[in-house]
């Protein structure tokens, strides 16, 4: 009897300790959470439009061949421009774009003087240029850490480097020759300062950017003339428009 005993309980101890082991096991498999990688990948691509209102200031009007031969402007031009562009910003606060412009302006104004070579009275300016610019510039958030690409309110400075296409007419008072046309190309750059506000996949911003173009050429055979150091002032309206 006592080895009957023994073997039944040899026999189900096996039992009660599959049993114990058994109930440190989870009912279901464990959930392992794994973290997203982070690639380091903050930047985006975006396109953007931009309108602004213009005023061209410069100081003068210099006629080589002519008799008095340097002339003060005396009236700024006016006008506005359009353009589109495309860039990259790094999310680090930085961001880089390629920016083309159709910027027109009127009115530029000399006024000649009586018993000079030139016919006396305003002598006008209607100006149509392509700016091409490579730009760069920096976000900077307001009090909440951020520089525009983490959303809300931000600053920005900027500025660029490139070409303005010139062609101008020049619109001459009556009596006097007929208006002439003529084309250049010259350096150009740019300063901007200015606002705006991030929305996520869009951002909005108002600005002013002073445009210089260094030299608007006519060299027409009769009274050829230069304005040198011209000065755009714009009151300017972008949106951007994020690809990722």
């Amino acid at each position: 009897m006592r080895k009957l005993t023994a073997a039944i309980l040899v026999a189900g101890a096996p039992l009660t300790c599959g049993q114990a082991v058994a109930a440190d096991f989870p009912e279901y498999p464990p959930i392992i959470d794994i973290p997203d990688v982070d690639y380091g990948v903050q930047g985006s691509f975006y396109l953007r439009g931009s309108a602004a209102g213009n005023l061209l200031w410069a100081k003068e009007v210099d006629h080589p061949t002519v008799t008095p031969s340097v002339f003060d402007i005396d009236e700024e031009g006016y006008g506005y421009s359009l353009g589109g562009g495309v860039g990259y910003e790094t999310g680090t606060g930085l961001r880089f774009d390629v920016t083309v412009d159709y910027l027109a302006n009127d009115d530029l104004q000399i006024t000649v003087p009586a018993g000079g070579t030139l016919v006396p009275g305003p002598y006008t300016l209607k100006l149509r240029s392509t700016v091409a610019l490579a730009n760069a510039y920096y976000d900077f958030g307001f009090g909440n850490g951020g520089y525009g690409a983490s959303g809300g309110a931000f600053g920005y400075v900027g500025a660029g480097v490139g070409a303005a296409f010139n062609d101008f007419v020049t619109n001459p008072p009556a009596g006097a020759l007929p208006d002439t046309e003529d084309d250049n190309v010259s350096l150009a750059a740019a300063g901007m300062v200015g606002l705006g506000y991030d929305f996520g996949a869009v951002v909005a911003d108002v600005g002013y950017r002073a445009l210089y173009i260094n030299s608007i050429e006519n060299d027409a055979a009769t009274a050829p003339y230069s304005i040198d150091n011209n000065w755009i002032h714009e009151l300017r309206t972008s949106v951007r428009y994020r690809f990722n």
